[in-house]
């Protein structure tokens, strides 16, 4: 027992270390643009060794953009949060904008960054495709058999919804207004396009 509360201590420890790396490069690429801050200036305002830094980033750019470790245990938790008797399409939205609003911290750095160098786009790809199985498998066991077609029509819209607030969304105009942009896509897209 003494071991597991160990081993709880230690990864508790080593996500708040890399939380700080993170929050502090996040701050000084705030103040002064991402090619301003240097790795040493990142790893001093956290606290921590360059060689620390280095044991939990590959690169300035992974600070960025690398998903946080509790990501997957984030959003399995607003999935199980769902009632079990509510219409998908409700769930769906409070999943996605629940998630979205996790990286108000990140999200306009790393839109910032993905407009200067596109090629770093994709070490989003995997972690996002990981979200969307989980998701997909999430759905699908809340989904009547015969459902298939309802069903995947509902996950790519409201990956879609999300996706066009994010294109649409200037990291300039705050983090609320992409909130506010992806509650209108949601919205419109759960009303439909036949009569608008």
């Amino acid at each position: 027992m003494a071991s597991r509360s160990g081993t709880g201590l230690r990864e508790r420890k080593k996500l708040a270390t890399w939380q700080a790396i993170r929050d502090a490069a996040l701050r000084l690429i705030e103040e002064r643009d991402f090619d301003a801050v240097s790795l040493d200036e990142i790893a001093a305002a956290a606290g921590v060794s360059r060689t620390t830094l280095f044991n939990y980033f590959t690169s300035k750019e992974a600070i960025v953009l690398d998903p946080a470790p509790s990501d997957p245990e984030l959003w399995r938790s607003l999935m199980d949060e769902r009632p079990g008797d509510e219409p998908l399409w409700a769930s769906l939205q409070a999943i996605y904008l629940g998630y979205l609003a996790t990286f108000s911290d990140r999200l306009g750095a790393q839109k910032r960054l993905k407009a200067v160098s596109p090629t770093l786009a994709a070490s989003r790809r995997e972690h996002a495709a990981r979200f969307k199985s989980e998701l997909r498998d999430w759905a699908a066991r809340r989904t009547p058999a015969g459902c298939e077609l309802r069903l995947e029509l509902a996950l790519n819209t409201a990956e879609a919804a999300t996706a066009t607030a994010y294109t649409l969304w200037s990291p300039d105009d705050g983090f609320d207004r992409l909130m506010e942009l992806a509650r209108a896509c949601f919205e419109q897209a759960g009303h439909g396009f036949a009569h608008s």
